[in-house]
């Protein structure tokens, strides 16, 4: 039986290697320069075994033999029948263990693999930390890799995007390579080295957490030379059973995990919902919205001291990412990208990267590139995808655990997502784009750790539900109302507030009578089954594409001489507003722009009070604000202390049109738009202060971050990063980053020592005072 097994594995080999012999092309065009799995030199690449072809489709590997490379190989334009020989050859040399189909039990094998190699390996979601994700083990290595790391583990140590480093030799790209930092302090830490520098260590200890080390820190640091993993001691059947089950792995196909997953504890909940300061597990930082920090370490007194502490780049200019930062770790968002950083040092410790998806399947900002952030709870980073997917990836390693398609199969419209996820309690919510066009919004609610959906809320009811006797005409079908923009969240009540967009279409109502709910509106949802609670509707048969996603911040304050439990929004359509979200009364509503011309007020219920002449036309209509709003989707903050709000505001109008080109800029040059910083005060709604900025206002979309220190920290317009007075705007420090700021600050630390990051251009910013 023995023998029996041995042979069949030396046969899965043989049809995985060798599938079909050198064909007469080969010996005739290559064999001088490629060594193959019988035949050949080395004087070119090997092409068997080979990654880099292994990743290419048999039409590739054709392409390559007939056009060659830059610099190195010739084409070959051969005859037809010549090159499909030659490229199905090629093709053959290295196929992938999921496309062998090697013999033995696959259902034995994952048996085995739970008893003996889950407790370190993550497969499909489930299992350990302490080793690769080995979920596209079969379609990224052959049988023959697979037997050889099984049999061997050192054999395949320092391998890391095709490259390879002799097994008895530290690779500096090996993040698997096993180290023992001898500290100063006379302890040592033993792990992997998941990242390194010649100055630092990302180091992963086996309990799983990662710590950095400079070489302050280290004296001295013992790489060992053979691989953490033991070699495989069961039998051959065994190790047959084994490589045919590793080689069903194909990856992580859409849906949630089907197997048992341990449930988030009240600890990690806990750490999200009252993170402790110097965390910012959020993306506001806290669930309420509020982008107010308590660090104080900076302050009036010192932020001229403030200096660069390091900077980081990613393949994408005009990063809207807010960075998040949980014991030490920052991540961050590129489109289709997060990325895992050393808080402290700004080293790259993982990167998660997928294909973007092409434009004509995904509609608005998502097609663009945009892309706001994550979402942590324990062991887990939350991420929507362009093409409107959440996924989870794991906190050490970046492996993908689930992904699950958001919208409703059969849903009209093109959608995408940019916001970043919200957490909330142990699930994790997700809303979509694209409502510039044709979709039906929704709120969709999935558990964290396995992304089974848990409940869904549309923003446009189907007919014959609430709400759907306010929208009179075909558009109740597909009348927009995305959730483009993170809600907030209040775990005393429980209660999910989310702000949702405009109507589609945007600025022809003719189909679409009536006030259209729950478009530009927030809505109150128990955040454990989606029911609506409340909403108020800040826009009603919005005409002019004022979407009201803009940060609602929950605050607990006083307010006109009573203790009160506040909603407080700058919304795009020039009015600041203040509810009681208990209730969703509305409690006040002024402007905060001096260019609003198409309502005069809003009424004791807080709905506006229309002016005429204000609705869009064929030919064009002169209405403020502009389409872009008095302020948009970039941050606010309330500070306690000096009891104001901080918004950045614009001051602008447009032409609307009814159809064609929606919005086109309205010139005046005697009265050119312009962008202020401003501070109002809750109770009244009137300006307190007011700092405008130098440049172009739609080169702008930095907003606040106010901190307990006394400071104000935003974008300035002429791409300069600005720390300011909170009681008076006086600029106190400002550092010249040569950026359009398409995103908002934040602050955390590291061993006790306060930074404050933001993104700007294709980079991040990370700024701490001098010693």
């Amino acid at each position: 039986m023995i023998r029996r097994a041995l042979l069949s594995l030396a046969l899965a080999y043989a049809l995985a290697a060798s599938a079909q012999q050198p064909p007469p092309t080969y010996k005739k065009y290559c064999a001088a320069c490629h060594a193959d799995s019988a035949t050949g030199t080395d004087r070119g690449p090997n092409l068997i075994d080979t990654r880099s072809l292994r990743s290419r489709s048999l039409t590739q590997i054709r392409d390559l033999i007939r056009n060659g490379t830059k610099g190195g190989m010739p084409a070959f334009p051969l005859p037809a029948a010549e090159l499909d020989s030659l490229a199905a050859a090629v093709h053959s040399w290295n196929a992938s263990a999921f496309d062998a189909h090697p013999p033995g039990d696959p259902a034995a094998g994952r048996q085995l693999f739970a008893q003996q190699c889950q407790h370190c390996h993550t497969v499909a979601g489930q299992g350990g930390a302490n080793g690769p994700d080995l979920s596209a083990a079969g379609r990224e290595l052959t049988v023959k890799e697979l037997d050889e790391t099984l049999t061997n583990p050192s054999s395949r140590k320092g391998q890391r995007n095709g490259a390879t480093c002799p097994s008895w030799a530290f690779c500096p790209d090996d993040p698997w390579a096993v180290v023992t930092a001898r500290l100063r302090d006379g302890r040592s830490l033993r792990g992997f080295a998941r990242s390194r520098g010649q100055h630092d260590l990302q180091l992963q200890t086996l309990d799983g957490k990662i710590v950095s080390l400079t070489a302050a820190d280290y004296s001295k640091l013992d790489f060992e030379k053979t691989s953490l993993m033991p070699a495989f001691s069961g039998s051959p059947v065994q190790r047959q059973n084994l490589i045919a089950y590793l080689s069903t792995l194909g990856g992580i196909a859409p849906g949630p995990v089907s197997g048992p997953v341990p449930p988030a504890t009240p600890a990690e909940i806990q750490r999200v919902q009252q993170p402790a300061p110097g965390q910012w597990p959020g993306y506001h930082g806290l669930p309420s919205g509020n982008r107010h920090s308590s660090l104080t370490e900076i302050h009036p007194g010192n932020a001229a001291k403030l200096q660069s502490a390091w900077t980081y780049s990613l393949p994408h200019l005009g990063l809207q990412t807010t960075p998040l930062v949980a014991d030490g770790i920052m991540y961050v968002t590129a489109p289709n990208q997060v990325c895992a950083l050393d808080a402290r040092t700004g080293r790259e410790i993982w990167c998660y990267l997928r294909s973007r998806t092409q434009a004509t399947t995904i509609s608005g900002d998502a097609a663009k590139g945009a892309q706001r952030g994550v979402a942590l709870l324990g062991d887990r980073v939350f991420f929507l995808t362009d093409d409107a997917h959440m996924i989870a990836l794991h906190r050490l390693t970046g492996a993908l655990l689930w992904q699950v398609y958001m919208p409703t199969p059969g849903s009209p419209g093109a959608y995408g997502a940019t916001a970043a996820p919200l957490v909330v309690g142990d699930l994790v919510i997700g809303g979509v784009g694209g409502g510039d066009a044709p979709l039906l919004g929704f709120i969709a609610a999935y558990r964290a750790t396995t992304g089974e959906e848990v409940w869904r809320f549309r923003t446009i009811p189907a007919r014959g539900e609430k709400g759907s006797e306010t929208w009179g005409g075909k558009a109740i079908n597909y009348g927009g109302g995305a959730t483009w923009f993170t809600g907030s969240y209040d775990p005393e009540t429980a209660t999910l507030y989310w702000p949702t967009g405009n109507p589609y279409p945007d600025t022809d109502g003719t189909d679409r009578a009536g006030d259209n709910l729950y478009t530009d509106s927030v809505v109150a949802l128990d955040a454990k089954t989606g029911k609506l609670k409340w909403h108020f509707q800040f826009t009603p048969h919005d005409l002019w594409d004022w979407d009201a996603t803009e940060p609602l911040l929950l605050v607990d304050t006083k307010f006109q001489g009573r203790d009160r439990k506040l909603l407080l929004q700058a919304n795009r359509n020039g009015f600041f507003y203040v509810l009681d979200r208990l209730t969703g009364e509305f409690l006040l509503g002024k402007p905060f722009v001096e260019r609003l011309t198409w309502a005069s007020g809003l009424d004791p219920k807080g709905r506006p009070i229309l002016t005429a002449n204000s609705k869009p036309t064929p030919g064009g209509t002169k209405t403020c604000p502009a389409v872009r709003g008095a302020t948009n989707w970039y941050s606010t903050a309330f500070n306690p202390d000096t009891r104001l709000f901080y918004v950045m505001a614009v001051e602008d109008c447009n032409l609307y049109r009814q159809a064609g080109s929606w919005f086109v800029p309205y010139n005046d040059p005697a009265n050119p738009p312009v962008k202020l910083l401003r501070a109002l005060d809750i109770e009244t709604g009137k300006i307190v202060w007011e700092v405008p900025q130098t440049g172009a206002p739609e080169s702008n979309y930095s907003g606040v971050l106010s901190t307990a220190g006394g400071l104000l920290f935003y974008g300035e317009s002429g791409g300069t990063f600005a720390a300011a007075d909170a009681k008076t705007g006086k600029t106190l420090w400002h550092f010249n980053t040569g950026q359009a700021w398409k995103a908002s600050p934040m602050t955390y630390t590291v061993d006790g020592k306060q930074y404050v990051a933001i993104a700007g251009g294709g980079n991040i910013f990370a700024f701490t005072l001098r010693p």
